[in-house]
């Protein structure tokens, strides 16, 4: 098939070296073979991809951005290597996005822990993934203003006592509630609104501390969860009936997740999933054309075209970012990202236009993998307002002050 050509000469053409490729192709091979036959079931209801993580699990393949001396694999953004973490992404995109989400969400959370936590800490979590299986996620989501019909109001309190804290309330848009082990919660002593929503200007009120969902305080409704895509991330609403988090589980020190920038790691790994919706759908149309004979319709062969001319952009752009991380240039990369993630959002969302109209309606009807892809982009990629993004860019490039990770107007 020519994707398949295409899918070798791009990781040639974008220095991916035989042990990247290799790396890659395993976490193809298992997206192809088991997660996409799950994902509809997944998706019908709203189920954590539990298997899937089993799988990784198995395969050697759940602490990507753990460091090799740890047992890991040692991806990320300040180890040299996170291109290829990004690539892993895609693939596991390509089989269903709401995986993808919930493998995001691990995988930058083992880097936040690398990258903050104290070396007794590292240990003791690491361990945790790499023998046991464990699975990690953060969680920040405390909107503060109500949307229409709304009655639950949102948000944590932090109250320091002694040996540790108490946190008391809840949270939003929880990815893998339920399927996780441990949560890194983002919370704020000066009140509600974790990081992203903080009313405080002040970066020192804001902590990071990790969380043991075990914990019979931790409450889940499931109940807040119905979108129209990403339904098998269940992004839950978290309850925390005054939840007690020791000291040990601090991690790193007040304000270090903004001040470090930290968020900006992780916003180009969001473009990885979009791109891996576009490379599916591309392939989706591929297989569709050439099985309807519809090969030598003109407007099919323009619309073919325009998705693959999208597709390999897209991972030109990460690459373009990739190579800024991987080289230490952490400032140009971190405004970077965020122009990728705005350039692959609007690629992906045209691709999948485009598959639509190569391959008609019958694409949009069940069990058409086109059906999710379609939904679940459409979902995933309000996960940031481009509008939002765009005046992010516009500000650094006048001078102005702007705030790179969550685009704050």
């Amino acid at each position: 098939m020519v994707t398949a050509h295409f899918k070798s000469a791009v990781y040639t053409v974008l220095d991916l070296s035989g042990e990247q490729q290799e790396l890659v192709q395993r976490v193809s091979s298992l997206a192809r073979e088991s997660f996409a036959p799950r994902a509809a079931d997944y998706d019908r209801t709203a189920t954590f991809p539990a298997e899937d993580f089993d799988d990784l699990f198995r395969a050697g393949l759940l602490a990507p951005s753990i460091p090799k001396e740890h047992g890991g694999l040692g991806l990320g953004p300040y180890t040299g290597d996170v291109f290829t973490l990004w690539m892993m992404t895609k693939e596991i995109a390509k089989a269903d996005l709401s995986l993808a989400r919930c493998w995001e969400g691990h995988a930058n959370s083992l880097v936040l822990l690398d990258g903050m936590a104290d070396d007794e800490q590292r240990s003791r979590w690491f361990k945790g993934v790499v023998e046991r299986g464990e699975k990690w996620v953060a969680w920040s989501g405390e909107p503060q203003a109500r949307k229409p019909g709304e009655s639950t109001r949102f948000g944590t309190s932090t109250e320091k006592v002694e040996g540790g804290y108490v946190i008391d309330g809840n949270k939003v848009f929880s990815t893998s509630a339920g399927g996780a082990q441990w949560a890194i919660l983002l919370v704020n002593t000066a009140g509600p609104g974790g990081v992203r929503h903080a009313a405080s200007a002040s970066l020192d009120t804001q902590l990071m501390m990790a969380c043991d969902l075990s914990d019979p305080t931790v409450e889940i409704d499931s109940s807040w969860w119905d979108p129209i895509g990403m339904r098998a991330t269940v992004s839950y609403l978290v309850n925390f009936r005054r939840t007690f988090i020791p000291d040990s589980c601090l991690i790193g020190y007040p304000g270090q997740y903004i001040k470090e920038g930290w968020q900006t790691c992780f916003i180009p790994h969001y473009a990885a999933t979009f791109l891996g919706a576009a490379e599916a759908a591309y392939d989706y149309a591929f297989e569709y054309v050439t099985t309807q004979n519809k090969v030598d319709d003109p407007y099919v062969q323009h619309h073919l075209a325009q998705m693959s001319v999208n597709v390999e952009t897209a991972h030109l752009w990460l690459r373009h970012v990739a190579r800024l991380w991987e080289t230490g240039r952490y400032q140009e990369a971190q405004i970077a990202g965020s122009r990728a993630r705005h350039v692959v959002e609007h690629l992906a969302e045209e691709t999948v236009r485009h598959c639509i109209r190569a391959c008609g309606a019958r694409c949009l009807n069940r069990p058409s993998v086109l059906e999710r892809i379609y939904r679940d982009l459409s979902f995933y990629v309000r996960h940031d307002n481009d509008d939002h993004i765009l005046a992010m860019i516009g500000k650094s490039l006048l001078g102005l002050t702007h705030d790179p990770s969550f685009y704050k107007p």
